[in-house]
């Protein structure tokens, strides 16, 4: 594979990445601030944010030559794609295929989710779990919709920050029962943060047992999944909330408290904390779901949306929640989502608005919303684009030159992100292939982001 490393160096550099040498995905995805799981200060938003992309020292490429060259990719008007590349400083059209149609987007719809958190509660935000006391010889535990709550045990080198640890929780809690006297409890479970269905509008019924998603509830642990520890077994536990009660009752007997898991409630108000954990901030949260393309993280960070803007934390108020912090930066026209995380087939979306959204993102004016791009996966080497992707003939051109959120569902394939063309100008685009009712190719969106990567069209 031949890269051009002064751009790979300009494009990891402008995206705030620290490492501006060819090293393996790991080293190239952005690493956020570790933080202490259980630190319940707020890092300053100063800490989470990145400088703005260069927009480039060359020119913007020629429209016509650039047509050519993604028109003869394509296959002519009847291919079932519709696409745009515009300048990212200007947004300037600069390739138009049906470009303000809507598709179904599918995990491209998490772009629109992570600017609307990052715009809205903020990149310092972090989730909270807590423990109070409650009513009758019990504590409660109760959910605020952290989706990274996990019962392992911390594994250095793990290469993301710290998550909220149950056992971490439950020592806590422990601690403080027994300095009080108290050695016997009963653990309810309080997930009144979270309203409405647990599945959204269009989603298959096959997500849930096959592990796409887990019910979307505002207290799960490792994501409501089976079996964590195997990668292999992907189910997800058809009750996360009672779940994770019985995941703590049994913590707190180990740490010396007797308990037993009790039943869903609300807990009181102004009730006694007997402990509390966060999440990483919001920042970390987007940079993982849109690297992984996590289902899981991505309805969590739609809800904080919903909550921020003082609506009811549901699959539709938090729909609305993100167009309507959409709306406030600009880029709403062409947004119709019923979900958070892109599964539902409902969701529409047009290539010129995911590419308004990754240029806003990338843009000078909003500081805060730049997670939302060095959380964007490097074509070729990590996330969702990690190899094979990029490592064929047709499209290694795009190879660490192309920062892209993937979308897949049956029969639509997305792709929407950056890329620095051969002249040096940052150029956004947004290519969406297919209409649910047959098979598509990712490979030949690849070709063509390499194609306007590869465009020293100026």
């Amino acid at each position: 594979m031949i890269l051009s490393l002064s751009l790979l160096n300009v494009f990891t550099a402008a995206a705030g990445l620290a490492v501006v040498k060819l090293t393996p995905a790991r080293h190239l995805s952005p690493q956020p601030p570790s933080v202490a799981a259980r630190d319940l200060v707020r890092a300053p938003a100063t800490s989470t944010v990145v400088p703005a992309a260069d927009a480039g020292s060359g020119r913007p490429p020629n429209p016509s030559v650039l047509a050519g060259r993604l028109s003869a990719l394509i296959g002519g008007p009847k291919a079932k794609i519709n696409a745009v590349v515009i300048d990212a400083e200007t947004r300037r059209p600069l390739y138009e295929l049906r470009a303000d149609r809507p598709a179904t987007p599918a995990s491209t719809t998490k772009l629109a989710t992570s600017v609307a958190a990052l715009a809205s509660v903020g990149p310092a935000h972090r989730i909270t779990t807590q423990v109070v006391r409650g009513t009758g010889g019990g504590i409660v535990l109760i959910g605020g919709g952290d989706p990274t709550l996990t019962a392992l045990p911390s594994r250095p080198g793990a290469g993301r920050p710290p998550y909220a640890s149950l056992l971490d929780l439950a020592h806590q809690t422990a601690a403080a029962l027994k300095a009080s006297g108290v050695r016997q409890v009963r653990v309810d479970y309080d997930v009144s943060a979270y309203q409405g269905p647990r599945t959204a509008a269009g989603w298959k019924p096959n997500y849930l047992p096959d592990g796409e998603v887990a019910p979307v509830t505002a207290l799960a642990v490792d994501e409501g999944r089976v079996s964590p520890l195997d990668p292999t077994r992907k189910a997800r536990i058809a009750d996360p909330p009672a779940s994770a009660a019985r995941q703590f009752a049994r913590l707190l007997s180990r740490d010396g408290v007797s308990a037993r898991p009790g039943r869903m409630t609300v807990a009181p108000k102004e009730a006694a904390r007997l402990g509390a954990v966060q999440s990483p901030p919001m920042s970390a949260l987007v940079e993982h779901l849109l690297t992984d393309s996590d289902n899981d993280v991505a309805e969590a960070v739609a809800r904080q949306v919903a909550i921020k803007l003082g609506r009811p934390a549901t699959f539709a108020d938090a729909a609305q929640a993100v167009r309507q912090v959409l709306a406030r930066l600009g880029v709403a026209e062409g947004v119709s989502v019923n979900d958070g995380s892109g599964l539902s087939p409902r969701n529409r979306i047009s290539p010129l608005a995911l590419a308004r959204i990754v240029s806003l993102a990338a843009g000078e004016k909003h500081p805060k919303l730049r997670s939302a791009i060095t959380g964007l996966p490097v074509a070729g080497f990590s996330g969702t684009l990690r190899p094979p992707r990029y490592t064929v003939a047709a499209s290694q051109a795009g190879a660490g030159m192309v920062r892209a959120k993937t979308g897949t569902l049956a029969g639509v394939s997305t792709l929407a992100g950056l890329a620095y063309d051969a002249d040096g100008r940052l150029l956004a685009f947004a290519f969406m292939a297919g209409d649910g009712k047959g098979p598509v190719d990712p490979g030949k969106l690849d070709q063509l982001a390499a194609a306007v990567a590869g465009c020293g069209c100026g």
